[in-house]
């Protein structure tokens, strides 16, 4: 054992292995700045370059690649409100309020931190369960995923906002539109309506960016101001660290989160930092600012997503079952160096499997100190004006959610659902909720089809399943008691939502209520036409969701004023009556032109109108200014698609010109 300790390290230190391990951790960083791309675009990209490479050395730029996308992602999260990947969405709760409020700098480093700490807790975990985690994970049976399930959407009591019954209609809804396209059981497809596109379901990356990225860019670009608020940067990277000690063991609780749920196959990124900021916002009693600018709610979800990759790496190399979308492609990336994965990972080539571990390890502190090193120059976009910064991050959430299908209906899914999220906004809505239903949505279904087709109701009875199920308990018990509303403050027991005494101002946020009550009976009434294995899961959401509105909407209606389902932001919000202030639908208007202009004339012709017209009409810019920016960004998409062999949505027009790449 020694010797094989020995030589994996005597490998890892080699110059060859070092300079291809910082080459995966260059493109890492490029792949995990761009919003929406992550580990599977990036890792995409590397696969068809692995041809005769020796093993090792392949897999240090696999590895490279693969730590330090949960670390470059904080940047979009952080700066911009997009979350950069699957896995740092739940930063953009506080990481983003903290860049308005001048303190990017200090929200970045604390990621950084974090994350070099917990992809180094996950790697030294690996090295110490190396060989004994192989039965306790093999004891995982579909009962127990469908527990861990559950303990993911338990989150969901502690982000369930000012109301509960907003917030658990929410997550129904969430779980609901993760049930669109085949049932599990009987692959029969549920909610199509007549869609090509829906039946394979909507892919994540256009859930993210519509509930999250499309809401915030429309909030900041009506404000016509710049990310950060004030006029400087925090006190840098020394504060982030500062904070990070601080929290050193809030840190290392959500490390080993991230390890836990990692090593589960399907549970992954999607979920593990909501689990830990759930966990933060549960456990944090001194001063709680969750939601407006909290620096835990940085440091949890970034010390988990991290430690993460470690555990992912468990079932990917012990057992060839891949931990996460990103582990399926390093997993096809070994089969093709000739690495099989199973037993031998922890018998003739221990060697090999310490040295991916050790990889882990090196690259994390690699990638975080790059990222140090540009979090102070970086964070400075924060104080451009958004004007200027909009019609890229416009374009860049457009090119991003793409990626998903490579189709028009992509742009289409991510506007229509972009508009749902700015009224939820609005209407004090938690969208976390939402968005931890959809995730777990797939996985709750399959799970407990599996548990009781294997054992029927009696795996309710399995140890393993009582146990996750009380700390579910737990979970929801401490979550009710320290619930956060819209605005990231503790929810108090009286009722004092911001509010107005008129009915009629009440109207809109009961005709939102209503609609959301309508999605939820369609979904009902959708359900009923297909077999019972089919509808059993979409017909108990939309009860359960149902029963939350009806308990809502009498609650809109005759509740007082003040009381704790009121809540709109277009009347009580910070930006009422300030000076300046534009509509709620003007930058919605702007991403919509961009979504009709590509549809008519394509994707990359559009770009070239949209971007000048937005920056004459909208950021007032100078023809100098014009014509570099938009320059700039066609050549950055371009070389994008270049990288990633992307054809663009094409537009009817292009389609009848028949035109050439890069307009085709």
């Amino acid at each position: 054992m020694v010797d094989t300790l020995l030589s994996a390290l005597a490998t890892l230190l080699t110059f060859q292995h070092l300079f291809y391990m910082l080459i995966g951790v260059s493109i890492g960083l490029v792949i995990g700045v761009i919003p929406g791309l992550g580990g599977i675009a990036g890792l995409s990209l590397l696969i068809p370059f692995l041809y005769g490479m020796d093993e090792i050395t392949a897999l240090a730029m696999l590895i490279g690649l693969v730590a330090v996308i949960p670390t470059s992602d904080t940047f979009s999260s952080v700066l911009m409100g997009i979350p950069g990947s699957s896995a740092s969405q739940a930063t953009v709760l506080d990481g983003f309020p903290l860049a308005r409020q001048g303190q990017a700098a200090r929200a970045l480093s604390a990621s950084f931190i974090s994350s070099m700490a917990g992809g180094i807790f996950g790697a030294i975990i690996l090295t110490g369960f190396v060989v004994i985690a192989r039965p306790i994970i093999l004891s995982f049976g579909s009962a127990e995923l469908f527990m861990l399930a559950l303990f993911g959407l338990s989150m969901v009591a502690v982000l369930a906002g000012r109301s509960l019954a907003k917030g658990l209609a929410a997550c129904a809804i969430g779980l609901i539109i993760g049930s669109i396209g085949g049932a599990p059981a009987t692959g029969e497809f549920r909610m199509i309506f007549g869609f090509d596109y829906l039946y394979d379901g909507i892919p994540l990356v256009i859930v993210g960016l519509g509930f999250f990225a499309i809401p915030e860019i429309a909030d900041l670009l009506r404000k016509n101001s710049a990310i950060a608020s004030g006029h400087t940067l925090g006190t840098g990277w020394f504060q982030g660290f500062r904070d990070w000690w601080a929290n050193i063991w809030l840190s290392m609780r959500c490390s080993g989160f991230g390890c836990i749920i990692g090593s589960i196959p399907g549970l992954g990124g999607s979920v593990v930092d909501w689990i830990a900021y759930g966990h933060a916002v549960q456990t944090v009693k001194k001063d709680p600012k969750f939601g407006k600018g909290d620096i835990r709610g940085v440091i949890a979800p970034e010390s988990a997503n991290n430690a993460m990759q470690g555990g992912a790496l468990l079932p990917t190399m012990l057992f060839g079952i891949p931990g996460s979308g990103a582990m399926a492609v390093f997993l096809g990336g070994m089969v093709l160096l000739g690495i099989q994965p199973g037993p031998s990972m922890v018998g003739a080539d221990l060697h090999i499997t310490y040295s991916v571990v050790w990889s882990l390890a090196l690259a994390n502190v690699m990638g975080a100190g790059i990222c140090l090193a540009l979090a102070i120059p970086i964070s400075r976009l924060t104080q451009i004006p958004f004007q200027r910064l909009a019609p890229f991050m416009i374009v860049l959430v457009c090119f991003a959610a793409f990626q998903a299908t490579r189709s028009l209906a992509d742009l289409v899914a991510l506007l229509g659902l972009g508009v749902l999220g700015v009224l939820m906004k609005r209407f004090g809505w938690p969208r976390p909720a939402l968005l931890i239903g959809y995730v777990l949505a797939p996985q709750a279904e399959t799970y407990f089809y599996q548990a009781l087709q294997f054992n029927g109701w009696s795996f309710l009875g399995r140890p393993g399943v009582i146990i996750i199920g009380l700390m579910t308990l737990a979970s929801v018990w401490f979550g009710l008691r320290n619930r956060v509303d819209e605005h990231g403050n503790v929810v108090p027991n009286e009722d004092d939502a911001p509010d107005v005494p008129s009915f009629k101002a009440h109207l809109p946020q009961i005709g939102f209520a209503a609609a959301m009550a309508g999605v939820l009976l369609i979904a009902l009434l959708d359900s009923l036409k297909h077999d019972f294995l089919a509808q059993v899961f979409p017909l108990s959401v939309s009860v359960i969701g149902l029963a939350m509105l009806a308990i809502l909407l009498p609650q809109l209606v005759r509740g007082k004023t003040g009381h704790h389902a009121h809540f709109d932001a277009e009347l009580t919000g910070d930006h009422v009556g300030q000076p300046g202030v534009g509509t709620l639908w003007g930058g919605l208007a702007w991403i919509a032109g961009l979504v009709g202009l590509t549809a008519l004339v394509g994707f990359y012709a559009a770009l070239l109108v949209f971007f000048p017209l937005f920056l004459v009409i909208r950021a007032k810019a100078g023809l100098v200014a014009v014509v570099l920016m938009t320059a700039g960004a066609a050549g950055f998409i371009l070389l994008l698609a270049w990288a990633l062999s992307l054809n663009f949505p094409s537009g009817v027009l292009q389609d009848m010109a028949d035109l050439p790449w890069p307009f085709r």
